[in-house]
């Protein structure tokens, strides 16, 4: 009589894949290690007999012996016999639809690839301008461009990140392409606002990355978004602020762009170095950045920009100190500041 005309057959998640949960994995793999060499001994799938043998229950051994069948470690034969396959074999056999669905999936992807072939003529004919610089409004493709662009980095990555408070989706995706780039020693500088050291996702970010051999310094006052790989590559936000980009690789330009980074570098302070005992420092300091560029006839718009806040938030500000200062005008506002010592230096 066969065994498994009585006996359901229990499935085997647990056959390279992880257990699920309340599963002692390594009992299973005990119990399943003694039933196959007793099958392999007796060519039998005995339960009433090998059970007493191995120390088991027969619900035991049954359970265990089910596993390795849908394993294909095991071969049920008729009449209760059985004799147990070659591990390699029966890996073969298990394998075999994961590796054919994989085969499909990589004659998909390079379909799929060859078919996007006949339209790069064209998309490149549009978004490469007459200057050299390829303008991409696309969001997906900005990241895709840089994901590539990281990929294939082989010594350097200078960022600029006004604002620096990132959400923690955002900087888990960029946590694990730093760590690929810093794993093959490509060296990571990276500029933030101050406003970066009082937001918790970015705090935990940077002491991560900086753990793995990253820099990155802050400061009050940045000059915009950009990202610079191997000095060869660069990446600007459009003038539209929307989140396209404008890639660069012009090598004059790219150069010029990594003299602007270094010199906002050199300026900028260290992350792990104290600007102040608390936000209340920076608030003040902030303040008197936004003094500085208001007596230089900034805008709000482009004051907001330089210090990574929404257009709001910075107007809000330059109200408040216009307040304080007694004054109705922008004009009067930096001659009550230049009066009052607060642009001394």
């Amino acid at each position: 009589m066969d065994y498994f005309e009585h006996q359901p057959v229990i499935p085997a998640p647990s056959f390279g894949r992880e257990p699920g949960p309340g599963v002692d994995r390594a009992a299973e793999r005990e119990a399943e290690t003694a039933v196959y060499r007793w099958v392999l001994e007796h060519r039998r799938m005995d339960a009433a007999a090998a059970a007493p043998e191995l120390g088991m229950a027969e619900e035991d051994f049954r359970a265990a012996l089910a596993r390795l069948v849908t394993a294909r470690l095991v071969e049920p034969g008729p009449g209760g016999t059985g004799h147990a396959v070659a591990p390699e074999v029966a890996a073969a056999q298990a394998v075999a639809p994961v590796r054919a669905r994989i085969r499909a999936d990589q004659e998909h992807v390079a379909r799929v690839q060859e078919e996007m072939r006949h339209f790069a003529a064209a998309y490149g004919a549009r978004t490469v301008r007459s200057d050299g610089l390829q303008v991409i409004s696309s969001l997906p493709e900005v990241r895709e461009l840089i994901t590539r662009a990281a990929d294939g980095c082989r010594r350097e990555v200078l960022s600029c990140q006004p604002g620096g408070n990132r959400v923690p989706e955002a900087l888990e995706d960029a946590l694990a392409r730093d760590r690929a780039l810093l794993g093959r020693g490509v060296g990571m500088r990276t500029l933030y606002h101050h406003t970066a050291r009082f937001n918790g996702p970015s705090q935990a970010y940077v002491a991560l990355a900086s753990a793995l051999g990253a820099e990155y310094r802050t400061a009050h006052e940045l000059f915009g978004r950009l990202i610079v790989f191997d000095r060869e590559l660069a990446f600007l936000p459009t003038a539209d602020e929307s989140w396209g980009a404008v890639v660069v690789r012009e090598p004059n330009t790219v150069a010029y762009l990594c003299e602007v980074f270094e010199q906002a570098w050199v300026h900028a302070k260290p992350f792990a170095q104290p600007i102040g005992q608390d936000m209340a420092d920076v608030a003040r300091e902030l303040d008197r950045t936004i003094l500085v560029l208001l007596a230089g006839g900034l805008k709000d718009e482009a004051i907001a920009r330089r210090l990574g806040l929404s257009l709001r938030t910075a107007r809000r500000h330059i109200a408040d100190i216009m307040d304080q200062l007694g004054a109705d005008s922008r004009f009067q506002a930096g001659a009550n500041a230049a009066r009052g010592g607060y642009l001394a230096d």
